[in-house]
C-alpha cells in the first residue's frame, strides 16, 4: 500500500524537510532531524538508490561539503506517499 522506502518516520521527515526548503547541507539535516553521521548516511543511500534524492559532493574551499535535493521523481512520490496517507486516515473515520 504505503511506499516501503518513505513510509519509515526518519526518511518522511527527511523528505518533507527537503521539499520545503529546497536542499540542504548534510550537516543542517543532522542537526534539524537529530541524527548521526552514519544513522543519516544510511537513510540517504536509500532515498537515493530510490532515485528519489540527488547528492552532490564538492569542496567549498578546502572542506568537504555534501548538499541534497530532493528530485523531481522524490516529489512526485512523496506527494503520492501523503495522499495515500490521507485517505488511509479518511477511511478509519
Amino acid at each position: 500500500m504505503f511506499n516501503p522506502t518513505l513510509h519509515q518516520p526518519i526518511r518522511s521527515n527527511l523528505m518533507a524537510l527537503l521539499i520545503r526548503e529546497g536542499e540542504l547541507p548534510f550537516k543542517a539535516i543532522k542537526e534539524e532531524l537529530n541524527l548521526t553521521d552514519g544513522n543519516l548516511a544510511s537513510h540517504i543511500k536509500k532515498l537515493e538508490a530510490e532515485e528519489l534524492v540527488e547528492v552532490e559532493k564538492f569542496f567549498e574551499g578546502k572542506k568537504p561539503k555534501t548538499v541534497l535535493k530532493v528530485t523531481h521523481r522524490g516529489k512526485d512520490e512523496f506527494k503520492k506517499y501523503i495522499k495515500q496517507l490521507k485517505q488511509f486516515i479518511g477511511d478509519l473515520s
